[in-house]
């Protein structure tokens, strides 16, 4: 079920907080008896150009459905909000979730789910699959949830996420770099993925000690039926289960190396004991249908 639009914060709004002031929103917790979670991997976005860099780049029409993950106090929330989009937030913590109550409850455009977002996001997609994805996401949970929004098929035309140099780098490495890995496999072969740009640690408070990125996934064209299945994603993971061993090998260690897989790679222009990182997602998706697809590897 959709919920209606709201063009403004109107009546009926709590009074926001200054998004764009760390005095403002020190204070703001103080009076609430708030305070940040580390393992949440809370810093609030106080740069508000560069907000509106990450809403600029969903290109989401007015009335559009936002899933915001880990809103905070409403920061992007509030972009998204007066750009005349509909916003699903979801927000972990049990305190954020009141303040955002309190700010945007009764907007008739604005939708709360508390609550892990790996536990909720069923429920809500039951009701309505968004037609953007924005989110600042946890260093610990970030592969889990993007992960999440891929598999099954029929991802959100455009998603933007904000999340360390490290793991955006992990989601668009090539193959033969360190970060390439069955993360980025899963990524690319189902969504074209770009680094858009790098957040210094001043655009946050508090300030985090590492540099943080913005990342772009829109769904691939041409993506191959069998990416973001089950199937693929398990068989891959297999693949890079070590990184030290072939891609023959590691599945020879999991039981699933079927007599004609050296073969296979020799027929694709790889030596018989190469490693899975030196194939393109593309390439182990013809790895995968050579082997049988769903049984790829299985003796």
């Amino acid at each position: 079920m959709l919920f209606p639009m709201s063009t403004s914060t109107g009546p009926g709004a709590g009074s926001r907080p200054n998004y764009d002031s760390p005095r403002d929103l020190a204070s703001y917790l103080e009076a609430r008896g708030l305070g940040m979670r580390k393992r949440y991997g809370q810093n609030f976005l106080v740069n508000p150009d560069v907000r509106r860099r990450i809403a600029d780049l969903a290109e989401a029409e007015p009335e559009s459905l936002v899933w915001e993950i880990g809103p905070g106090l409403g920061a992007m929330t509030a972009e998204l909000l007066d750009r005349g989009l509909r916003v699903e937030a979801f927000e972990i913590d049990p305190g954020f979730s009141a303040a955002l109550r309190e700010i945007y409850g009764d907007l008739p455009g604005f939708r709360l789910r508390e609550g892990d977002f790996l536990r909720t996001r069923a429920a809500a997609l039951a009701e309505a699959r968004p037609d953007r994805v924005l989110g600042n996401l946890p260093y610990n949970a970030a592969a889990a949830m993007v992960a999440a929004l891929l598999e099954g098929g029929r991802p959100p035309a455009r998603m933007v996420f904000t999340v360390q140099k490290e793991a955006a780098r992990r989601m668009a490495s090539g193959p033969g770099t360190k970060d390439y890995a069955s993360f980025t496999v899963l990524c690319r072969s189902v969504c074209d993925v770009r680094i858009a740009f790098d957040i210094g640690s001043s655009s946050f408070w508090p300030a985090p000690r590492v540099t943080s990125s913005v990342v772009l996934l829109s769904p691939r064209a041409d993506a191959a039926p069998e990416a973001g299945t089950p199937g693929f994603t398990r068989f891959v993971r297999s693949l890079f289960s070590s990184r030290r061993k072939t891609a023959v090998n590691n599945l020879r260690a999991l039981g699933r190396s079927g007599p004609d897989a050296a073969e296979v790679l020799r027929g694709m222009g790889f030596p018989a004991d190469a490693r899975a990182e030196a194939l393109t997602p593309d390439e182990l998706l013809a790895f995968y249908r050579a082997l049988g697809g769903p049984d790829a590897g299985r003796d």
